[in-house]
């Protein structure tokens, strides 16, 4: 009988690793809703797009409902609050990144909208974890915040904590 290097890797009790390295750039073509999406953020609008079939409004733009499979054609505007879907905190670096840990990344549901969109969670105190998850959990209130000077890239706005409405 023939053994195989895979025969002694699953009886083995000692953890097995795959170690990759990833230095990427992109060039995204943006087309046209994802373009018009990225302009409207220069506005500090949040633009959306409606789905004829299910009616849901996906923000951020989408040319396709990701669940019809239908073309979206009416633009809508989302607000600049809505709730936490889910986080994490992040405590280690990671190449590439545009902020140095601890952050916190979320998606969240805003108002007017049927799906999540992800951004910076900011504002927090995050040097003790568990002070900073008794702030935030799945339905805590947020607001839009924008850069004094949107250039449209989706880091112009990012998620703070609400204020009582």
């Amino acid at each position: 009988m023939t053994t195989t290097p895979f025969d002694n890797a699953a009886t083995s009790s000692a953890p097995a690793f795959f170690e990759q390295t990833w230095d990427l750039s992109y060039r995204h073509a943006l087309g046209q809703t994802v373009g018009a999406f990225l302009a409207g953020l220069k506005d500090k609008k949040l633009l959306g797009r409606r789905c004829p079939t299910c009616e849901r409004a996906l923000f951020p733009a989408r040319s396709f409902c990701d669940r019809c499979h239908e073309p979206t054609t009416d633009w809508v505007e989302v607000g600049h609050r809505g709730v936490l879907e889910m986080f994490t905190i992040v405590y280690e670096a990671f190449p590439g990144m545009l902020v140095d840990p601890p952050y916190v990344l979320a998606y969240a549901r805003l108002d007017g909208a049927d799906t999540a969109v992800v951004g910076y969670l900011k504002g927090l105190d995050l040097t003790d974890v568990t002070k900073a998850t008794q702030l935030i959990t799945t339905g805590t209130p947020i607001q839009v915040r924008f850069s004094d000077n949107p250039i449209g890239q989706v880091t112009d706005f990012w998620f703070e904590l609400a204020s009582p409405a």
